[in-house]
C-alpha cells in the first residue's frame, strides 16, 4: 500500500473498491465504485444504484446513487446521498484513520481504512447528529484503542459535526450547486 495519502496513477473510471476494517483487523465494508476525479477537498467515487456491498452478516444491493469522499486530511470519508436515496441520509461522514491506496492493477484500486466507529449524519428526517456513540464506547475498550486516538477522533468528530450542521464545503447541501451535485453529474454521466 501507498504511504502517500493520494491515489498515486488513478484515473477517472477506473474501478475503486473500498475496504473498511475495524481497529482490530476485522473486515467491515466492501463497496465498489467509479473513480471519478480530485478537487481541492479530496478524491471522489462514484456509487451507482444496484452495486453490492457488503460486509461479514449482511449484503445488500444499493438503492440509489451515492458519491464517496476521500479527503486530503482528516480522519474521515464522507458518503452524499441526493433526494433520490429512499431512505433520509444526505451526508453519511464515518469517522476513519489510516488511509491507504493499494492498486491491484491498471484500472484496478482498493482503498483501505479503519472505521472507527463514530458517524456524523444529516438526516431529512433528524437534521445533523452523531451515531455510534456507545460503539465507540465499547471498542474503545475492548480493542484497546490508544487515548492519543480516542481524543483525536473526538476532536474530528466535533468539528465534523460543526462543518456538517454549517453546511461548510464539501457538506454543502445546497441543491444544484453543492460540491457533491458536480459529483453526482460526472458519474451519471
Amino acid at each position: 500500500m501507498s504511504g502517500d495519502r493520494g491515489p498515486g496513477s488513478l484515473q477517472p473510471g477506473d474501478l475503486v473498491v473500498s475496504r473498511n476494517r475495524k481497529w482490530n483487523g476485522k473486515a467491515h465494508w466492501v463497496v465498489p465504485g467509479t473513480y471519478l476525479g480530485e478537487d481541492i477537498h479530496g478524491w471522489w467515487v462514484f456509487q451507482g444504484a444496484g452495486e453490492f456491498c457488503s460486509r461479514p452478516g449482511a449484503a445488500f444491493y444499493t438503492a440509489s446513487d451515492a458519491v464517496l469522499l476521500i479527503p486530503r486530511t482528516g480522519e474521515y470519508v464522507a458518503t452524499f446521498y441526493d433526494d433520490s436515496y429512499p431512505g433520509d441520509f444526505r451526508i453519511y461522514v464515518d469517522l476513519a484513520t489510516a488511509h491507504a491506496w493499494n492498486q491491484l492493477k491498471p484500472g484496478v484500486t482498493e482503498f483501505h481504512m479503519i472505521d472507527m466507529d463514530l458517524d456524523v449524519i444529516r438526516s431529512t428526517k433528524h437534521g445533523v447528529f452523531v451515531d455510534d456513540e456507545d460503539e465507540f464506547e465499547q471498542h474503545r475498550t475492548d480493542m484497546a484503542y490508544p487515548e492519543t486516538t480516542v481524543a483525536a477522533m473526538r476532536a474530528e468528530c466535533a468539528a465534523l459535526f460543526q462543518a456538517v450542521q454549517q453546511m461548510e464545503a464539501p457538506f454543502d447541501m445546497a441543491g444544484a450547486g453543492s460540491t457533491s451535485a458536480e459529483w453526482f453529474r460526472k458519474g451519471r454521466a
